[in-house]
């Protein structure tokens, strides 16, 4: 029998992709229910905030599990990033969370959400041309506070 190995970034994905297929495949039962008129307002109603927020999550795991990588060589060059996406990545967790949930925290949590990526990013663009993975990071990040300032005005 063949032992697979899973690192935290298959771990993280697979979840979210259960959890996406999980809220999909009660949609019928809700909306025959008649509580899904509520709940499909408000996914909708932030599904770019969601999107951009689960994004950074995947890129930042990845940019995450590639600076341990670095360090596991001896290389801690990107110590800083990797600290700035450690802070990233609870608060990008719980921005999609509220996004979908369309909690009346949201826009107070966005606003400290730009700050948080901001840092996140400029850490990352410091390694964005010798780590592909930072780049992309530092990429979601942005677009992270682009959808969290579009909410906040």
């Amino acid at each position: 029998m063949k032992t697979q190995n899973y690192n935290r970034r298959d771990i993280l994905t697979a979840s979210g992709v259960f959890a996406v297929a999980a809220v999909a495949a009660s949609g019928p039962a809700r909306a025959q229910s008649g509580h899904m008129h509520t709940m499909a307002g408000a996914m909708h109603k932030n599904n770019d905030l969601t999107t951009a927020a689960m994004d950074c999550l995947r890129k930042g795991n990845e940019c995450l599990d590639h600076c341990l990588m670095l360090f596991q060589a001896k290389d801690t060059t990107v110590a800083d990033c990797a600290a700035q996406v450690n802070q990233m990545l609870p608060m990008c967790d719980a921005l999609a969370k509220l996004a979908m949930a369309d909690s009346k925290y949201l826009k107070q949590h966005a606003k400290l959400c730009i700050d948080v990526c901001t840092d996140c990013e400029k850490e990352c663009r410091k390694h964005e041309k010798t780590h592909p993975e930072c780049k992309a990071c530092a990429d979601s990040c942005l677009d992270c506070i682009k959808a969290c300032k579009a909410l906040v005005g």
